[in-house]
């Protein structure tokens, strides 16, 4: 496996040589600095550890200076895992974009957007119980019946309701890269990629 840590920029469309349009999600990556490589022998697994983004040295502990400090590396805002990565690399070393090539499968994993508490309409897909009538108020949008009355007695588990929604870790995959600029750290990923813009993401294959 190899992976990177990015930053969602937002999305654009793009025309590919037999002109079709291709929506594409633009994510900024890298570069990221291997500041831990974990082996089998004394971790009991192998991964690298990446680090992403910047931070101030009075916001750091001195635990995490010197971990960045074994690296070479100034204080990191990110670090993220990556395991059996596809080739060995040395704490120190640089990742950019360029190791991914245009035309390559990834999945890309992040957070989507927090919607807050919703109710069934939106959360679920209710339709609702339309016009009025009958002398029946407010109850354009309400969930219906919930649960049976005498036998179970109860609202069954797994009953869609109202409750929180969205901001949660979701992988989507068999995403194309489009496009990658290694210049600018950017890479052209077709499709929607989960999170708003400038939220973390982690691509991987």
């Amino acid at each position: 496996m190899k992976g990177i840590i990015g930053k969602k920029i937002g999305m654009t469309s793009i025309f590919e040589t037999d002109g079709k349009q291709t929506a594409c999600t633009i994510v900024e990556a890298g570069p990221c600095v291997v500041t831990q490589v974990k082996k089998q022998e004394t971790d009991g697994y192998t991964a690298i550890q990446l680090a992403l983004g910047e931070r101030k040295e009075k916001h750091t502990t001195k635990a995490l200076k010197n971990h960045f400090a074994k690296a070479n590396t100034t204080p990191k805002k990110i670090t993220r895992e990556f395991r059996n990565y596809y080739e060995e690399k040395n704490v120190g070393e640089v990742i950019t974009v360029d190791i991914f090539k245009e035309g390559e499968k990834v999945e890309v994993v992040g957070t989507t957007k927090g919607r807050g508490f919703q109710g069934v309409v939106k959360r679920h897909g209710f339709s609702g119980v339309g016009a009025q009538s009958h002398g029946q108020h407010d109850r354009n949008r309400a969930p219906g019946s919930l649960g049976n009355s005498s036998d179970a007695s109860r609202v069954m588990k797994g009953m869609r309701m109202a409750g929180r929604m969205g901001a949660d870790r979701v992988k989507v995959k068999g995403l194309k890269v489009l496009k990658v600029f290694p210049e600018k750290n950017y890479i052209l990923i077709s499709g929607a990629v989960p999170g708003y813009n400038g939220s973390l993401v982690f691509i991987q294959n």
